[in-house]
């Protein structure tokens, strides 16, 4: 799979887990690709971490507009009724409980349900921004991210770089399937046809649990 099918499949099946009338905070990266695929029966209201409550899909090429941008410096777009404010205020949202759902990438998780988002040992890199308070603030908490990293497993026993927040991971969004941070583990519920529980396994660190339910990987319609 390329790398633009890749973030495809992981954003269209994250979709599928936002609800009516939720309120979805979205990192910067690939989980801001998860509104172009959204259900036509779900509306959702859009918070983005830099001050914006209401955003909408990315631009079309050429609509672009220099006042609206997300956490992470993209193009975004306001739907009718969004509002905009400080960051401070934006903060007491998050913190106040207030989010429904965050989607997250990660650069570790594990399978108790760990998170490490934010650094790369021996390269700069500007802090965890608003991770840490979203992961403790939201009621869920879903990591949509490529599988490996340049070979790497990214699902692990245990992390190994520090820790944005601890034991905050509910769901797991790959290219390869989905996966559930349960008590005992993480748990396989969704499976890609392309891709085998062995070559699943064998891209994991930690020892996945199987479910008795597994079915094929659920992806958003685009007709």
């Amino acid at each position: 799979m390329d790398k633009k099918l890749i973030r495809e499949v992981i954003a269209r099946r994250v979709a599928l887990e936002m609800h009516h009338g939720n309120v979805v905070n979205l990192g910067i990266g690939l989980p801001t690709l998860v509104p172009n695929y959204l259900p036509a029966n779900v509306k959702v209201t859009l918070q983005s971490e830099n001050g914006l409550l209401g955003m909408g899909p990315s631009p079309e090429p050429g609509q672009e507009d220099t006042c609206l941008l997300n956490a992470g410096g993209g193009f975004i777009t306001a739907l009718p009724g969004a509002s905009s404010f400080d960051s401070a205020t934006s903060f007491a949202v998050i913190r106040g409980g207030h989010v429904d759902v965050t989607v997250l990438g990660a650069l570790q998780v594990d399978e108790k349900g760990n998170l490490a988002n934010w650094m790369i040992p021996g390269k700069k890199t500007p802090g965890m921004g608003g991770a840490m308070d979203l992961l403790v603030g939201s009621r869920k908490v879903i990591i949509a991210m490529e599988h490996t990293a340049n070979g790497e497993k990214k699902i692990l026993k245990s992390c190994t770089l520090p820790l944005t927040a601890a034991g905050q991971v509910n769901l797991i969004v790959t290219e390869m399937g989905v996966m559930e941070v349960t008590p005992e583990g993480i748990k396989l519920t969704e499976i890609n046809p392309l891709f085998t529980v062995e070559e699943i396994q064998a891209q994991t660190e930690a020892t996945l649990i199987i479910s008795e339910e597994l079915t094929d990987m659920k992806q958003v319609s685009l007709s």
